[in-house]
């Protein structure tokens, strides 16, 4: 998997703000929260065209695999080679994962925000930094 320009820049910035100060924080928030939504729209990007270039059964395995996950009871196509299945249930595992890892980063901004407090920026900040680092991942086991 290629690097991300996107990714990067935001890793590094996130790394630069743990040491900010409260001023700094107020006066940078808003950058921060862009160049954040620029890397996740862009390891988003590169995951759908991962995705995409999947073959039809492993796009059909991971489409089962997400609505099984959502509840519905659709029967599961009997053509799906076990090992295609548990290939997309590991991608599927790691993708969930990085999402959560997103939400939590997330919401560990916006409590910190309302809240003014730059410990919890700071929090905000490691978690970034980690479920990108998933979502890498994820997208790598997608490649794979």
């Amino acid at each position: 998997m290629r690097k991300l320009a996107e990714v990067e820049e935001a890793k590094a910035l996130m790394t630069e703000a743990i040491a900010w100060s409260v001023m700094k924080w107020m006066k940078e928030k808003k950058r921060v929260r862009a160049v954040a939504d620029q890397a996740n729209a862009a390891l988003d990007a590169l995951d759908q065209s991962v995705k995409a270039s999947w073959s039809h059964e492993k796009k059909t395995a991971y489409d089962e695999l997400a609505q099984t996950a959502a509840g519905s009871n659709n029967k599961k196509s009997a053509a799906i080679s076990p090992d295609v299945r548990k290939f997309v249930q590991t991608v599927k595992e790691l993708d969930d994962e990085a999402r959560r890892a997103r939400m939590d980063a997330e919401n560990t901004f916006d409590q910190a925000e309302r809240m003014l407090s730059t410990s919890m920026a700071r929090e905000g900040c490691q978690k970034a930094i980690h479920s990108w680092d998933l979502h890498e991942k994820a997208i790598r086991q997608a490649e794979a």
